[in-house]
């Protein structure tokens, strides 16, 4: 696949959360070739040093426990710190394990919005203030077409991206007047190692395709080069909605 350059991302301080693998991990390796300055941010320490390795060192790898708003907090200004103010943030981290209606108690309900709600919106209030003073920036936020179709047994995951759609949109409007852009992805069904553990069967992947409009699994390649162009200035008035990177799939 050839893919675009973007003269805008080069020396741009990007932030990815959950970037050891996966999409995360494409994304990360993306904004590399564009020769962004690339922080990414996971608990898995083994999977991130190895993508670090992989990339001669051109990424840097912060452990830091999302669900800790504090620790989040600590290591946005740090980067900050380290880099300057943080051009764009891509919100990705997220965690989909299947659960069922009746076996969700409080706690849990509590421990899947901090994996997967909260720490988007407190890591883009983070980052907000510079990007108001500079009137200029990207958050990219990490959707998903799971609620869209309404799959099961992901209820409180389905529930959590529904709320990072609207929360886009909610800071989009908010920070628009300072020029900072809000923008949802929302992939359909991607061909990530862990997906392919899940739904890996013949019948599985002949269903997904079925399912698309057009006939091919999609990669998360694809989802990177959407978040580079939102990133980038040729974006510069793409905002406040959801970009879809899906093959057609619902």
């Amino acid at each position: 696949m050839t893919t675009a350059i973007y003269p805008s991302l080069v020396n741009q301080t990007v932030v990815i959360s959950g970037g050891g693998s996966g999409i995360g991990a494409e994304i990360v390796q993306s904004f590399v070739r564009q020769k962004a300055r690339v922080f990414f941010l996971d608990i898995a320490a083994d999977e991130s040093r190895a993508l670090v390795d992989k990339l001669d060192g051109k990424a840097t790898f912060l452990k830091c426990d999302l669900t800790d708003i504090d620790a989040l907090k600590a290591t946005l200004a740090s980067i900050e710190a380290k880099a300057g103010r943080v051009a764009t943030l891509v919100n990705n981290a997220a965690n989909d394990d299947r659960h069922r209606m009746e076996d969700v108690t409080e706690a849990y309900w509590n421990e899947r919005m901090a994996v997967n709600l909260r720490h988007y919106f407190f890591a883009a209030q983070a980052v907000a203030p510079a990007m108001k003073r500079a009137r200029a920036g990207s958050i990219i936020n990490l959707g998903s077409v799971s609620w869209h179709l309404a799959l099961s047994e992901l209820a409180l995951y389905e529930t959590a991206k529904a709320g990072i759609e609207g929360m886009t949109r909610a800071l989009a409007r908010e920070l628009g007047e300072f020029a900072i852009r809000v923008s949802c992805v929302i992939p359909g069904a991607i061909k990530t190692p862990r997906q392919m553990a899940l739904w890996h069967t013949p019948e599985e992947e002949a269903k997904i395709v079925a399912q698309q409009c057009i006939k091919a699994r999609v990669e998360p390649a694809d989802v990177a080069a959407m978040v580079l162009f939102l990133a980038s200035d040729d974006a510069r008035y793409c905002t406040n909605h959801s970009y879809w990177v899906d093959a057609g799939y619902r």
